[in-house]
């Protein structure tokens, strides 16, 4: 007796349990497991993936390229600023700081470049990548340092079409020694015909100053410069409507648009970080790359005098090749792996946009704070940039590229160098901040 019903309690308590399994499995189908616990195991889980995000997005930015080692320059600069007055040092470590950043600014388009399409991501590239060179111009406009604009710009035009096309011929000729490179004529060719625009509009200004030919002495001149930096910007606004409502992608390589075509794509790449991480990236690099431009343009005349480094040089030179560092080592290294249309568009593409909106876009904010920049750049560097123009576009005229034409740039670029090495703005154009003035007439 005993037995069977011990047997009875058994079968009971086994059916209830395969009804509250039934139970469970049914209300978790439908969404109704049990909230209170679920709710506490989400906040954990969210909390820990928000740190895990923020600690891995910190590490990939931070420690994933060795030019970081270079980030500690910034707060030292400004603490050399604060603390003394040597400006040679704090105009180095400036540089310096900016060098990570600069590489940081495009490695962070790039990310973003993922989520918009090939278009309007080479167009971010562009934009940002010259990013630095236009946020040190805006703090030495507004210092009233016209000619540091006009040659800082221009420097950055002369070392993206001699120095980083060049070492990018070199290097991808040195490597594919074997064969000539390719690259799509067509685009090449718009952006040399752009190149030379600028040029002529760069021209005209300081031919009517040399010759004296103006109908209105010191006035002409700035009307004509500012006349023409509107049709500057308009016709870059043209150009880029062009780019992204045409059916070609010009920033495709011939290359990669034929594995596009043919759907033979092997390995795609795929971003390190998410849109908002790359769009907050962006933003905070911007501010910091602010903070320092605003120490290196307050300290590049005390530079200057303090390693007797002519002021043409530093900022025709030395700004651009410091500043583009890490955008010059992305072009050759495209280079080198054969996709020489995403070297071009490093190099003369940001060219094409300093010469065509970065250079009027100044001319038109001076115009704005009551500014005189012009596009009167001084003989001496609108015949540096004409020659320089003529030399590219001949070099692209055929389409194909080797070590021996990236050779005549780099030579092309030393000429050039060793020139703003023995060349000063005259007198009557130099410009110096009122305490170095004060030093130097004594």
């Amino acid at each position: 007796m005993g037995s069977s019903d011990e047997r009875a309690v058994l079968q009971l308590e086994d059916e209830n349990l395969v009804r509250l399994e039934h139970f469970d499995r049914k209300a978790s189908s439908l969404g109704t497991t049990p909230q209170r616990s679920y709710d506490l195991e989400a906040d954990d889980d969210s909390h820990k993936s928000i740190l895990y995000s923020i600690r891995r997005n910190i590490k990939i930015f931070f420690f994933s390229n060795k030019l970081n080692i270079l980030v500690p320059c910034g707060p030292l600069a400004i603490l050399v600023d604060e603390l003394t007055d040597q400006h040679g040092w704090t105009f180095i470590l400036s540089l310096l700081g900016i060098i990570p950043l600069a590489e940081r600014l495009g490695w962070a388009t790039e990310q973003l470049a993922f989520f918009t399409g090939p278009t309007v991501g080479g167009l971010l590239n562009a934009t940002f990548g010259n990013a630095t060179e236009l946020i040190i111009s805006m703090y030495a406009l507004k210092s009233g340092m016209i000619r540091v604009v006009q040659q800082s710009l221009l420097g950055s035009i002369l070392s993206n079409t001699l120095l980083v096309l060049g070492c990018a011929f070199f290097g991808g000729g040195i490597v594919h020694s074997n064969k000539e490179q390719l690259f799509d004529k067509g685009t090449a060719g718009m952006n040399s015909g752009l190149l030379l625009m600028a040029v002529m509009c760069l021209l005209f200004p300081a031919v009517l100053h040399v010759t004296h030919t103006e109908v209105h002495f010191g006035k002409s001149e700035l009307a004509l410069s500012r006349f023409s930096s509107c049709i500057m910007l308009i016709a870059y606004g043209a150009y880029l409507f062009f780019q992204l409502t045409n059916q070609k992608n010009l920033y495709m390589p011939m290359a990669e648009e034929e594995d596009h075509i043919d759907g033979s794509a092997d390995d795609e790449e795929t971003p390190e970080i998410s849109k908002w991480w790359s769009m907050l990236w962006l933003s905070v690099m911007t501010l910091w790359i602010a903070v320092l431009s605003e120490y290196l343009v307050n300290t590049i005349e005390g530079a200057s005098v303090a390693m007797n480094i002519p002021v043409a040089f530093i900022s025709v030179i030395v700004l651009p090749i410091v500043g583009n560092a890490a955008e010059h080592a992305g072009a050759v290294m495209f280079a080198c792996k054969d996709k020489l249309d995403i070297s071009l568009g490093v190099a003369i593409g940001s060219s094409t946009q300093i010469a065509m909106f970065g250079i009027p876009f100044c001319v038109v904010v001076g115009w704005i704070i009551g500014s005189p920049m012009n596009l009167d750049f001084q003989m001496f560097e609108t015949a540096t940039l004409f020659m320089t123009v003529l030399v590219v576009a001949f070099m692209l005229q055929d389409g194909t590229s080797n070590y021996f034409k990236g050779l005549m740039l780099l030579f092309c670029y030393l000429i050039v160098a060793a020139s703003f090495f023995v060349h000063i703005d005259p007198e009557s154009i130099r410009e110096f901040p009122p305490s170095l003035r004060a030093i130097l007439i004594w």
